[in-house]
């Protein structure tokens, strides 16, 4: 193993490890139901899990599970050869969804919302089945970071992707083990690891769905401005309630001067200066993200 590739490995599994201890992810008799699509990201969260499994201060297992949506030209042999070669128990689930999202959501329209609610309750049948106590998801640091800019874009409001939650019929815990980890570097293990990725042709081929199309925006960052990504994500665990605008976080209603001096309170006539302009640089356009009606 190259030494860039060594320091690679140590990061991801540094990464991952600190937020399954963070998050307190996996515990002691855990039975972890790895979510495989074929895509790189779910298996790499499976490849470090495994390798995680063997040196972890904790017993917990591991089951693979793919959700065959039936989609023209899905390669059948391709996950079970590989997690048979791995030694990892698994289970395939077949279920044509994409027949329902084909005929229910006309021609053109984005298949995603329908096919994501569909995969999700098959998932959580399967997992109640199984037995499973995790159910293990293999979103990463920039898909997160995504998804709030989308939220506060689309859905105005200040709602992200949190490494662990209670799903929404109240019956399993769903965790990211990749929550830390950049894209860029899961890109790399799997093509050192040389994992037999599986497109989706159901949902990548739609090329202007609104969330193809922040990450294009924040990759543009990036370039611009190393660091911009990482800032974004990090900012998610420094919230300041009492520097946002939600009544139900904060009792701006009831809040009265104290006449106590106190370090963390608002500098209200200065500019915080992270704020300030950079006096070499210029603020980039934002790339238009849909066109408004009329």
């Amino acid at each position: 193993m190259s030494v860039e590739i060594n320091k690679l490995s140590k990061r991801l599994h540094r990464q991952v490890g600190q937020a399954i201890t963070d998050y307190n992810m996996i515990e002691e008799g855990d039975k972890v139901m790895v979510c495989l699509s074929g895509g790189k990201d779910s298996y790499a969260m499976l490849d470090i899990l495994l390798n995680m499994q063997q040196r972890a201060p904790i017993n917990f297992e591991l089951v693979a599970v793919n959700l065959d949506q039936k989609q023209p030209g899905f390669p059948e042999h391709v996950l079970p050869e590989y997690l048979k070669s791995r030694g990892v128990p698994f289970h395939i689930e077949e279920q044509d969804t994409y027949s329902i999202v084909k005929r229910l959501v006309p021609e053109g329209k984005t298949t995603c919302s329908l096919c994501s609610r569909l995969r999700r309750g098959n998932l959580y049948r399967v997992a109640s089945e199984l037995g499973a106590t995790k159910i293990a998801l293999g979103h990463h640091r920039d898909d997160i970071v995504v998804t709030l800019l989308l939220n506060m874009f689309f859905g105005a409001r200040m709602k992200g992707m949190p490494p662990k939650l209670v799903s929404d019929t109240g019956s399993h815990v769903v965790i990211r083990p990749l929550a830390y980890v950049a894209e860029p570097d899961l890109v790399r293990w799997a093509a050192h690891r040389e994992f037999p990725i599986i497109p989706c042709n159901l949902c990548g081929s739609q090329e202007n769905l609104q969330r193809v199309q922040v990450k294009a925006m924040i990759n543009e960052w990036e370039k611009k401005y190393p660091g911009r990504v990482e800032n974004m994500f990090t900012a998610m665990s420094k919230v300041v309630p009492s520097h946002m605008m939600d009544r139900e976080l904060f009792p701006f209603q009831t809040i009265k001067a104290t006449g106590v001096p106190d370090p963390q309170g608002d500098i209200a006539f200065d500019e915080d200066e992270a704020c300030g302009t950079p006096a070499s640089q210029t603020v980039s356009a934002v790339i238009p993200l849909q066109r408004e009606p009329g």
